[in-house]
């Protein structure tokens, strides 16, 4: 019995090498990352239509207001070593210079902007940077002695980062301000899927917080107002949308080369 097979649908496996290759050119295109993505420190000024969008730098180091939950490390030297003591408390215990004692010359500030200094009293430093504190304290204590040497810094000078870099979390720093590189550097590195063209920085700013975006492929930023990262920051670093598809730090040319293998071997049995 002869059996018609014009009605029987057409083999559909032709198309499976095609459309198995447009999925690997797909893969490879989404997961290439342009070098002008990831290289620092690039000079952008002959590129078209590009403008310095980095204002010039007008101070460093006092550009940090103190604010409440602050940790202010003091100390008091005068030419009498009694009334050094009555300030410094670790002295008249007779301990080193560790770090238990030293965290007896450290001061909270409350949410009132005060702190709570010994023999002194509540000293007020709302709107003060680390200078007018300083020089604030030098005032304060005139009554009790003539000849104080102040010594004042952060306790407490950290910043938080966050997203596609190595070490993400709240890092010291060590001083009193670093540079963006400086603190990328201390969170192990951008990750290779990390935007290194828009890293978000969110500052304390008076009663509030200000956000900016920084791109650290441009050589532009060094030396700017956006140079440099202050206590209290926190940075994000976004991924780039070839993370959103799947496409991670471990996917290699050994999954290309599978994808492909898989295309000649369906070419192959499709002939």
């Amino acid at each position: 019995m002869l059996i018609n097979m014009s009605f029987l649908p057409p083999k559909s496996h032709s198309r499976i090498p095609q459309l198995l290759f447009f999925v690997f050119l797909t893969v490879v295109a989404v997961s290439c990352i342009p070098q002008k993505e990831t290289v620092y420190l690039q000079d952008q000024s002959d590129d078209r239509n590009y403008q310095n969008p980095y204002s010039d730098l007008t101070s460093i180091t006092e550009r940090y207001i103190l604010r409440p939950n602050d940790q202010l490390y003091i100390q008091v030297n005068t030419s009498n070593p009694k009334l050094s003591d009555f300030f410094n408390p670790s002295r008249s215990s007779g301990g080193g210079n560790t770090q238990q004692n030293q965290s007896l010359y450290t001061y909270l500030i409350d949410d009132s902007m005060n702190i709570d200094f010994p023999f002194v009293g509540k000293v007020n430093l709302e709107g003060c940077n680390l200078q007018q504190a300083r020089e604030k304290m030098g005032k304060v204590l005139i009554p009790f002695v003539s000849d104080a040497h102040v010594k004042l810094r952060l306790a407490s000078n950290s910043f938080v980062i966050l997203g596609e870099v190595g070490s993400p979390g709240r890092i010291n720093m060590g001083k009193e301000q670093i540079t963006i590189y400086e603190a990328i550097a201390l969170a192990g590195d951008v990750r290779s899927f990390g935007k290194r063209k828009e890293i978000k920085i969110v500052r304390p700013d008076g009663d509030g917080y200000k956000t900016f975006f920084v791109d650290i492929t441009d050589n532009n930023i060094v030396g700017s107002d956006e140079y440099y990262v202050y206590p209290n920051d926190l940075i994000y670093v976004r991924p780039m949308k070839a993370k959103s598809f799947g496409i991670g730090e471990t996917f290699s040319f050994g999954i290309i080369s599978s994808v492909l293998a898989l295309y000649l071997t369906i070419e192959a049995i499709s002939r």
